[in-house]
């Protein structure tokens, strides 16, 4: 089967060797996902609200460029710094997800590679075999 890159501005890709998003099939997996803008620069500082939908919306762009789309994420990771950002950052989960309703799992993290991150999300969808 062949292996689709969906690369990444992130500052860290080449330190770690990771890209935004890897399709194989009808399965995209779309890794940890912070609130950076195409620049690499941390959007919301101190907002989980905003920073949860800069990183939706990042992911929202990865999963275009594997030839998906939020209506195929079957699952939602989401890791927060403080776990009392819960409602904020769901609010704004379910204002794209409302409808489409993947699994969720939300957990506490000590802390992120940056300090300024409160949130990363990360996403598995399935493009629907007639979408393909």
């Amino acid at each position: 089967m062949q292996r689709q890159l969906v690369p990444t501005t992130s500052p860290y890709a080449r330190i770690i060797g990771f890209s935004r998003a890897v399709r194989v099939g009808s399965h995209v997996s779309v890794g940890g996902t912070a609130p950076l803008d195409v620049e690499g620069n941390t959007v919301g500082v101190g907002d989980p609200a905003a920073q949860t939908r800069q990183c939706i919306k990042t992911i929202e762009a990865a999963l275009a460029e594997a030839g998906a789309s939020l209506a195929d994420v079957v699952r939602t990771r989401t890791f927060l710094t403080r776990i009392d950002d819960w409602r904020a950052v769901g609010e704004v989960r379910g204002e794209f997800f409302r409808d489409i309703r993947p699994v969720d799992t939300v957990v506490e993290v000590s802390r992120f590679i940056h300090p300024d991150w409160l949130v990363e999300i990360e996403v598995d969808a399935v493009i629907s075999t007639q979408d393909i």
